[in-house]
């Protein structure tokens, strides 16, 4: 049987743990190894596992080598950072359980292709912040892409939060969750896609771009915007105006800039 925990809102948990309010309100997650192993081999889909630093043995080898076959990420943190998840019996090991089912970007793209569909795809260079990404996913929704690609290390936890803030779009939305990026923007381009990175940097400004063609647009972290690696992949990059004093927009409002441009466009 799984060992599964799961923290509500419920008022008699917050007040026997309001020191933990700094966490996300419904956070899922498991927890010991071999209920990690389980939850593995039975196909539930998991966000992310946190495993102690130095943690060795027959059982940890086993669920590490199932984390690496199934491309599952995983960190190596200090025991005081899995404490402060839970104080119960995790044996150093917790898995975070996702709100979603991931899909597989190499097996959408057939699809979109055979109902006739212009291509829509939107890449995320690890947006971090649980609530851009959020809303990031409720602007993709609302403009009718395809599918949301994102790296697996790196980004925002789609947890209640970012759930909340997508308003739901986040249970309806393709989420493609790719554990080598460069490889996924290859074969985008490979299946006949245009690449458009987002970047401040860029000569061109976003309504003088075609996305009327099939199109990928990658908008990078709120800090270091686009890898650069990434950036050299991409066949245009384009820009917002700026007209203020502030040099760039929040990553969540400049990608609806630029999802409503196409929208624009194919309209």
């Amino acid at each position: 049987m799984l060992t599964y925990f799961s923290k509500t809102n419920n008022t008699n948990f917050k007040n026997q743990h309001k020191r933990k309010k700094k966490l996300k309100a419904t956070i899922d997650f498991i927890f010991g190894i071999r209920a990690v192993i389980e939850a593995i081999v039975s196909g539930k889909e998991i966000e992310k596992v946190l495993i102690k630093k130095g943690l060795d043995g027959d059982l940890f080898r086993e669920m590490f080598s199932l984390l690496r076959e199934c491309e599952i990420p995983f960190q190596f943190v200090p025991i005081e950072k899995i404490d402060r998840v839970s104080r119960k019996n995790h044996q150093g090991v917790i898995a975070f359980i996702s709100p979603v089912v991931y899909q597989d970007i190499e097996k959408l793209m057939p699809g979109i292709f055979e109902q006739g569909k212009t291509p829509f795809i939107l890449v995320l260079d690890k947006v971090s912040d649980v609530r851009n990404f959020g809303a990031i996913c409720r602007s993709a929704e609302c403009a009718g892409v395809d599918a949301v690609v994102i790296p697996a290390r790196g980004s925002a936890q789609i947890n209640a939060d970012a759930v909340k803030t997508s308003a739901g779009a986040l249970h309806t939305l393709p989420v493609c969750r790719a554990m080598n990026l460069k490889q996924v923007l290859q074969f985008l381009k490979d299946s006949g896609l245009r690449i458009y990175g987002a970047s401040e940097k860029a000569e061109q400004f976003y309504f003088d771009a075609d996305f009327k063609n099939p199109t990928a647009i990658i908008m990078g972290s709120e800090d270091e915007g686009i890898s650069p690696e990434y950036l050299k992949m991409c066949d245009e990059q384009v820009k917002i105006p700026i007209l203020g004093d502030i040099a760039s927009l929040n990553v969540s409002a400049a990608a609806a800039v630029l999802l409503f441009e196409v929208v624009k466009q194919r309209m």
